[in-house]
């Protein structure tokens, strides 16, 4: 990967190469994750433009990491983006002053397109949902969107609307999960190209009349293991099939307090699926083995996480005496029985290749996870992101690939059911990986965007 550590000072090389400066506008860490994916992708174009970013939402880390220029304001606010979960975290942003850095940063886009584009090409890159979408228009100069909020699987799937669904039926009252104000942005002149997440919100929007690109989904970008896929199979595959041990991951977001709550939850589910099965389960295959992997975001406390570990009943273990590995020698491995529990802030990608099915109470974690074509069963929050209504639309997004259950205790019954099934698992692999569309998005949203701007 090529590195951007020098983007700022190379900017008058870039600038005599191509004269294409680009503005990144996003509003949220998963949204500046999406962005620095594509802008990366435009680093190893043969003329790259000049980059600078704003992100409306937090602080741009993500940016700040690679020495992208952040121009204008920025902010984070209590709500930590989650206003259109809950009205009054919207009230507690206003308090903080969200309607005065909302005021700058317009003032910012706009006062940087004016400067930028004497004797230069310009383009803005908006990336999540309407806000930076409604700013990029503001902003007088051509743009782009990449839409990662919304897909018409919230409304539809391949044979019509969800019908029995009142939140679709009314979601989709104009035609689309986008409504008129959205599409109205998107078909402006100085709209060039909209990507959405996948092939049937593409297809709708082009007969609305959207400048919309089926490339694919940049969430489905730098998911690769540490591992080649064909690990377990390279010989004797149907042995190797039988005794290896059923793994799950556990994902329970990102955002503290949140997610530790998240965490008790999940963990009660590992127990009602603990019970639920006997050593040497045929279900479990010969093994009678199951392995837990715990992926956990670098933002949160390992101690706490671990502590709530043994609070369950899980004694720790040397990392060697788990029948499964994660390149990480920081990790923590736990064991109950004949179960293993593996804690781990560096090993994401393998976490999810490696597991079966997940746990999950996470968004971006979730939807990555059933792209890979495995079930994920979802379990409803307090929030403030991942509540009953999130869970619920999240389930209609992802269809049959979401198990949604009302309690954690459930959980147990829910694995049994779908190993008993597998017919059902081989739908769930196809739909998973049609829903969330097909790796390489980045770029060929970057080559897009150069030839566009």
């Amino acid at each position: 990967m090529r590195d951007l550590s020098n983007v700022s000072q190379a900017s008058n090389t870039q600038a005599e190469t191509s004269g294409l400066r680009l503005l990144v506008l996003s509003n949220g860490h998963g949204e500046d994750v999406i962005a620095v994916r594509i802008l990366q992708e435009l680093q190893r174009q043969p003329n790259p433009p000049e980059i600078y970013a704003l992100p409306i939402v937090g602080e741009g880390y993500a940016y700040r990491n690679l020495n992208i220029p952040v121009i204008g304001s920025v902010q984070t606010m209590p709500s930590g983006g989650f206003v259109y979960m809950d009205s009054r975290q919207l009230l507690r942003d206003v308090r903080g002053g969200l309607l005065q850095l909302t005021l700058k940063q317009i003032k910012a886009i706009r006062s940087w397109v004016k400067q930028e584009q004497l004797g230069n090409q310009i383009g803005i890159l908006a990336v999540g949902d309407i806000v930076p979408l409604l700013f990029a228009w503001l902003s007088g100069g051509n743009y782009a969107f990449v839409g990662t909020a919304k897909s018409e699987y919230y409304v539809r799937d391949e044979s019509g609307v969800l019908k029995r669904n009142k939140s679709a039926r009314w979601e989709n009252f104009s035609g689309s999960i986008y409504h008129p104000w959205e599409r109205w942005l998107m078909t402006r002149r100085r709209c060039k190209a909209v990507f959405p997440r996948d092939s049937l919100t593409t297809k709708i929007l082009k007969s609305l009349r959207v400048p919309a690109f089926d490339v694919g989904n940049p969430m489905m970008d730098g998911l690769e293991p540490s591992f080649p896929t064909q690990r377990f199979y390279a010989t004797d595959t149907e042995q190797q099939e039988i005794i290896r041990p059923l793994i799950l991951t556990l994902l329970p977001g990102s955002r503290p307090p949140e997610a530790y709550n998240n965490w008790e939850e999940i963990l009660v589910a590992v127990s009602s699926l603990m019970g639920s099965f006997r050593e040497k389960d045929s279900i479990l295959h010969t093994s009678g083995t199951v392995v837990f992997l715990g992926a956990i975001a670098s933002s949160l406390d390992s101690k706490i996480l671990s502590g709530s570990i043994k609070a369950h009943g899980w004694r720790l273990v040397a990392n060697d005496e788990s029948p499964v590995k994660v390149p990480d020698a920081a990790a923590l491995t736990f064991k109950q029985k004949n179960a293993y529990f593996i804690l781990t802030q560096n090993a994401y990608n393998d976490c999810l290749h490696l597991a079966d099915m997940a746990i999950a109470m996470a968004g971006t974690a979730t939807e990555q996870f059933v792209g890979l074509g495995k079930p994920a069963i979802t379990i409803p929050g307090k929030g403030p992101q991942f509540t009953p209504a999130f869970a619920e639309a999240q389930s209609r997004h992802l269809g049959r690939s979401i198990i949604l259950v009302e309690k954690a205790p459930e959980v147990g019954r829910v694995v049994r059911s779908l190993f008993l099934n597998p017919d059902e698992l081989h739908i769930i692999a196809e739909n998973g990986a049609r829903r969330m569309g097909k790796p390489g998005a980045a770029r060929r949203i970057a080559e897009c965007l150069i030839e566009k701007f």
